[in-house]
């Protein structure tokens, strides 16, 4: 990287510019980029989809904070998710599917309530579906939750 001279116009290569502004407070370091393979997510085989389950909000629409145990209940809870990934087998079978796939990757889908197997990750959870367990498509996961 090379480093600016602000008086000159000019660039050094040699010239390292320290990581603080003119007062000495720490610049914030650049939003890095995640990748699949750092999330280490699992990957999905055969007709199988990866989906990430729709997490709430943690405030009410009236003000009211909620619980990380509320939370993850609603999670665990929800039928509807994000699609993430899908099988090399996805929805190839074209006399099953003759319309073409239900769904792709980022789509908001509908499945049923105990659908796919639960996988924990770092901060909650993910499922894995089987193609032919999506219900529906929908634009906004919210206009589909459950209201307590």
């Amino acid at each position: 990287m090379k480093a600016q001279s602000s008086i000159l116009g000019t660039t050094n290569p040699k010239i390292k510019l320290p990581n603080k502004d003119l007062f000495g407070v720490k610049k914030p370091e650049p939003k890095k980029e995640i990748t699949k393979e750092e999330t280490k997510l699992p990957k999905p085989t055969g007709w199988r989809m990866l989906v990430l389950p729709f997490r709430m909000n943690e405030k009410t629409k009236g003000g009211i904070l909620l619980g990380g145990e509320t939370i993850d209940r609603q999670q665990v809870a929800s039928q509807c998710g994000n699609v993430l990934a899908m099988g090399d087998a996805c929805y190839q079978d074209k006399e099953r599917y003759p319309n073409g796939p239900w769904c792709k990757v980022g789509d908001w889908v509908v499945f049923a309530r105990y659908a796919g197997s639960r996988i924990e990750i770092d901060g909650g959870e993910v499922r894995l579906l089987n193609e032919d367990e999506v219900l529906a498509t929908v634009e906004d996961p919210t206009d589909i939750l459950h209201k307590y």
